[in-house]
């Protein structure tokens, strides 16, 4: 029985390892040619998977596809939780998240190739609400809530609609990057929102305050998109 057991916990770990490798090698072409031109014969291949193992894991491309949109978002997912468990304050807490949503994970093909599928074939996470895209918005609306009950904000702030602007931001800027091949642009792109944002948002003396927090943000990435968790 033990060893029967035995075998079954190497197999389960083999089946686990080839997953996970496969899963690596369709991020990285996924990330260098596209969904329509990622072939599974190169991912199989260069995994040293047979076609039959490939197929095991993922049936279709799609799947292999959803799969590498799921890790992807779920490593910015476990850096945004990072991050906002970082600060006390909902305000700053809002701006680190705008600056991970818009640079976190740069160097990784994982979730290089998951905004990249997100942008191609459109967010597959399971097929059902919320989108990858309403729960940011979701994020960033109970954040500013939390800061205009803290009293950093104005009163009278549209919590729906910023929410909307501050992830089209954030967004924006990580698109941009990748169009222009611009590596240290999304944190200045995003700096460069703040900057503009706040004095609308908040009191004169908390702009200031907030602007050079904002600043120390792009000061704190790294052009390869990875974040200090400096203060």
């Amino acid at each position: 029985m033990g060893q029967t057991s035995g075998t079954g916990l190497v197999t389960q770990s083999r089946a686990h390892l080839t997953r996970s490798a496969l899963l690596q090698r369709a991020a990285e072409e996924f990330d260098r040619h596209g969904y329509v031109l990622a072939t599974l014969t190169a991912i199989s291949g260069k995994s040293d998977t047979t076609k039959g193992g490939l197929y095991f894991h993922f049936p279709t491309k799609e799947d292999l596809a959803r799969a590498v949109i799921d890790e992807g978002f779920r490593r910015l997912e476990q850096a945004c939780a990072q991050r906002m468990a970082a600060h006390s304050g909902a305000l700053k807490t809002l701006i680190d998240f705008s600056y991970v949503l818009a640079d976190h994970g740069r160097d990784d093909p994982m979730l290089r190739a998951a905004f990249r599928l997100l942008v191609e074939i459109g967010d597959y996470r399971g097929g059902g609400p919320p989108s990858i895209f309403e729960t940011w918005i979701l994020h960033c609306r109970n954040l500013i809530l939390a800061a205009s009950q803290e009293g950093d904000l104005r009163a009278g702030i549209a919590p729906d609609e910023l929410a909307e602007v501050l992830v089209e931001m954030a967004y924006g800027a990580r698109v941009l990057a990748v169009a222009t091949g611009a590596a240290d642009s999304p944190a200045h792109r995003v700096t460069a929102g703040w900057s503009l944002l706040l004095p609308a948002l908040t009191e004169p003396a908390a702009a200031v305050y907030f602007r050079q927090f904002a600043a120390r943000r792009s000061l704190t990435t790294s052009p390869r998109g990875t974040e200090s968790t400096g203060s």
